[in-house]
């Protein structure tokens, strides 16, 4: 049988016991609570828009700074592009009426100029445009004929006023009619007076340029109303189309430069100016279509071919900050301008887009003064 053994404390032991215990506690409480205390302590205080950091806060030593200064800075927008035949540089060459294709001038690539000989067509239309000349001509010849005459007895003294007139009168109507019906045949780009009734018509290129397309076949009958069968084209200048959008076409200038990159050649740039904006925005997309110009001596740009284009506006003098400096609040942007080692003023700014890790300030800050360029992340919490 086990036997246990119990020993009397003494009231005074127990006591100390107490106070010992209670004293730690004491200790440990104000310990943490002086803790606390460092810890909750604000790094800066805010009155109005001024941001007063306190004695001894690290933010200090997390802040970098900048003076602002006006810098030459050159507005960029990137946009896509297609390119595009100049109009007046570009033709499509249509059957003039229906008629049967005799003989063709002209092979894909060769080079024309205006007047050059393109194909030959065979036509009952063009007969009867030959025949109306050739007619007119004779009726000319007739009445002008009768007007000598008429005036030649008048002069004797044998003819009658009356008669004269009327072939005056007539004289200028077939004169009227003749050069209608040469008109008709210049229309075409022939010669009246080396034109030979029942010959072929010769359509010729109205421009200077290249063969682009040729679908002319031989011995072929077309309609009046048939598509083009030649194009012709001059490309050592070609238009470039763009979209830049509307709340940007105030930074598009004509004559201002252009650079044009090509998937084809990735490490070549090329340049073009603008040449002209239009005055009407589309309603779908919200853009303005800017046409381009560019040289293209080694046809390297083709029509058809998407671009990318690089609109750089006229250099001008502004203020850039950097975009870590900048803060947004709703619909409201603002930076921290430096007062002293402490104190830094909330400042409300009005911008115009980014640049290259920038933004373009318009207003609210002045030259010389100094803004905090980054670790401003660190007061505006409160904001």
């Amino acid at each position: 049988m086990m036997t246990i053994k119990t020993r009397k404390v003494s009231s005074t032991t127990i006591l100390f016991l107490l106070l010992t215990t209670m004293s730690s506690y004491l200790f440990y409480s104000c310990n943490n609570a002086k803790e606390d205390s460092r810890e909750n302590t604000p790094n800066y205080t805010i009155k109005g828009d001024t941001v007063v950091l306190t004695k001894n806060t690290n933010i200090i030593s997390s802040l970098k700074f900048s003076t602002i200064d006006e810098q030459n800075f050159r507005r960029e927008m990137t946009t896509a592009g297609t390119v595009r035949t100049i109009p007046n540089a570009y033709a499509e060459i249509a059957p003039p009426f229906a008629g049967r294709v005799l003989k063709s001038y002209v092979k894909l690539g060769q080079k024309v100029v205006p007047g050059s000989p393109i194909f030959e067509i065979s036509s009952p239309d063009y007969f009867n445009i030959q025949k109306d000349y050739f007619d007119a001509k004779q009726e000319f010849r007739q009445a002008e004929l009768k007007l000598k005459r008429q005036q030649d007895l008048l002069k004797h003294g044998v003819g009658v006023q009356r008669e004269l007139e009327e072939a005056e009168t007539e004289f200028l109507t077939k004169k009227t009619a003749l050069s209608n019906a040469s008109a008709a045949l210049q229309t075409f780009r022939m010669d009246a007076g080396s034109v030979v009734l029942g010959q072929p018509l010769i359509v010729r290129s109205p421009i200077k340029g290249e063969i682009v397309d040729n679908t002319i076949v031989l011995g072929q009958y077309v309609k009046d109303d048939a598509p083009a069968i030649v194009k012709v084209a001059e490309l050592s200048k070609v238009w470039i189309v763009g979209q830049v959008k509307e709340k940007d076409i105030r930074f598009i200038h004509e004559l201002d430069e252009v650079e044009v990159k090509v998937m084809a050649f990735p490490n070549r740039t090329i340049k073009g100016k603008v040449y002209h904006v239009n005055e009407i925005v589309n309603e779908d997309t919200r853009s303005v279509e800017v046409l381009v110009e560019c040289e293209n001596p080694n046809h390297d740009l083709k029509p058809g071919m998407y671009v990318t284009v690089l609109f750089k506006d006229t250099p001008e003098r502004t203020i850039l900050v950097p975009s870590k400096s900048v803060f947004q609040q709703e619909d409201k942007q603002f930076v921290f301008v430096k007062i002293d080692d402490t104190r830094f003023e909330k400042r409300q700014i009005e911008t115009a887009g980014t640049s290259n890790g920038s933004v373009v300030v318009t207003s609210g800050l002045k030259t010389g003064e100094i803004i905090v360029s980054e670790g401003g992340s660190l007061m505006v919490r409160n904001y």
